[in-house]
């Protein structure tokens, strides 16, 4: 099993689905993906669960078990196969698992919501695999219940323990440093912008030149479908957030430097490559960030900047709340859960700023 790449004809959209080795959709796996890019998830998202499921078939076809009579048991297995670094091995030490619990567990994300999915359509099949929580009076109701607004909510009976991490960042230096390595205006303005405002790359490779109101020093993150590089906003609204003043006169010099009189509606458009004119894609970004590691010898990707402005802001005191409006999270929870791993110099420094402890640099 493999997941294959589609483009729908009529709309030019690209999708996923799952293939056997004749070829042939695997049906059960192609509804569901297809279920995903109807209801608009990302394209990355749906070619990740593709992924996930062609190894789910892989393995309900070794064993020979289809996939509407799998249980809870054959999950656990699906398990221990992925973390195995081969067939014969048994990981007693997670350092050695040929995969990680974080990747692990986005597999089995895949696996759930094929279930989900078509126990939903009314098909009766594993049902093992939907966990309940009885509560008082007799009564079933699904584990968190009670933030799902009234909507039945199945759990994961099965899933790793993954380690929390914090997410890596780029120190001051680090960030002057790849701006002072970007040779062309273009690219100098993309990494100031993603380094002031944590924007994702897919919201700056989306932005319009209406979005961004240099008067005003804000810039618009607009979610849009039909964005001709494929960009994902990632947000269900539009989100408007502040830049400085140093950036909107990046931004003025971008456009009258090397931007000129080119007619395109995107910011971020091929200037020096073809086809010109046209909006730059992921893998152009993902080249350009291959070219200033080896300039700049530092290890870093374009979602790094969203990372190291996040904890810049939490450090600095800025509010939960703020940082997560310029994140364009949908909850602070989000935001928290992801950023809020005090290490302990940060606890110490909290309790300095609060005056609970004396400032040890007040003393020398």
């Amino acid at each position: 099993m493999r997941a294959q790449r589609l483009l729908t004809p009529v709309t030019g959209m690209v999708s996923w689905t799952v293939v056997g080795a004749d070829l042939r959709p695997v049906d059960p796996a192609e509804r569901y993906l297809a279920h995903l890019a109807a209801i608009e998830r990302s394209p990355n998202t749906v070619r990740a669960y593709a992924h996930s499921l062609a190894f789910w078939f892989d393995f309900l076809e070794m064993r020979g078990t289809g996939w509407s009579t799998a249980g809870v048991e054959d999950v656990a297995e699906f398990v221990r196969w992925l973390r195995a670094p081969a067939g014969n091995v048994i990981v007693l030490d997670a350092s050695a698992a040929r995969r990680s619990e974080s990747t692990v567990n986005r597999h089995l994300a895949a696996v759930f919501g094929f279930y989900e999915f078509h126990t939903r359509c009314g098909v009766r099949l594993a049902e093992s695999l939907v966990a309940w929580r009885r509560v008082p009076r007799g009564s079933f109701k699904p584990f968190l219940h009670h933030v799902a607004r009234g909507r039945p909510v199945p759990t994961r009976p099965v899933k790793l323990r993954a380690p929390r991490r914090l997410p890596r960042t780029l120190g001051v230096e680090e960030v002057a440093v790849i701006l002072g390595a970007c040779t062309r205006l273009r690219d100098r303005f993309l990494f100031a912008l993603l380094a002031e405002t944590g924007m994702r790359i897919g919201q700056a490779l989306g932005l319009r030149h209406a979005d961004f109101v240099s008067r005003r020093r804000e810039v618009r993150i607009v979610p849009r479908l039909d964005n001709a590089n494929g960009a994902r906003a990632k947000t269900a609204t539009t989100v408007t957030v502040p830049v400085s003043t140093s950036l909107a006169r990046l931004y003025s010099e971008y456009m009258h430097v090397e931007y000129g009189d080119l007619d395109s509606d995107y910011v971020f458009v091929n200037l020096w490559s073809p086809p010109a004119g046209h909006p730059m894609r992921y893998d152009a970004v993902a080249k350009l960030v291959g070219r200033l590691r080896k300039r700049t010898g530092i290890a870093f990707s374009a979602h790094l900047f969203r990372h190291t402005r996040a904890t810049e802001m939490i450090r600095a005191g800025v509010p939960i709340e703020v940082v997560s409006k310029m994140l364009t999270h949908r909850s602070v929870t989000t935001t928290s859960d992801t950023y809020l791993h005090l290490t302990v110099e940060d606890v110490r420094g909290e309790l300095i700023r609060a005056g609970i402890w004396p400032d040890p640099e007040a003393d020398r």
